[in-house]
């Protein structure tokens, strides 16, 4: 039973969860870029500063991740770009995450890298665009 259940709902969850996911990356890039919902560490971003352009980053991959458009190769340069934030950001300071502060640039490297694969799910623009060539 729960196999079928699984079987049924696995890709509208997998829509699900980039939304969320895409949401819960695009509040980075907000905070930093818009600086909305205010954030004191982002309070002075200058744009043209690496946390700018990874807030840019943020702010358009995010965006772009949400409604499912292009979701494969943005999935790939935001999985690199988590990476590169995990390895700059939190690496240094310990071997573990949890001692590094870096499990969530950790967590969204690997899901964004599960996106390049997976695809976005039904309930995206991507999908919208495949079933009209198709």
């Amino acid at each position: 039973m729960i196999s079928t259940l699984a079987g049924r709902y696995s890709p509208s969850l997998l829509s699900i969860l980039r939304i969320y996911v895409g949401l819960s990356l695009l509040q980075h890039g907000t905070a930093k870029i818009l600086h909305f919902p205010s954030v004191p560490m982002f309070a002075n971003v200058d744009i043209s500063s690496l946390m700018g352009v990874g807030g840019l980053i943020e702010l358009i991959g995010g965006t772009l991740f949400i409604v499912g458009l292009f979701t494969r190769p943005v999935a790939f340069i935001l999985s690199g770009f988590t990476a590169v934030a995990y390895f700059m950001a939190h690496a240094g300071k310990s071997f573990y995450p949890i001692l590094n502060g870096g499990e969530l640039a950790a967590v969204y490297c690997f899901v964004f890298l599960y996106f390049v694969f997976a695809g976005p799910g039904p309930l995206s623009l991507d999908a919208i665009r495949e079933s009209k060539t198709a």
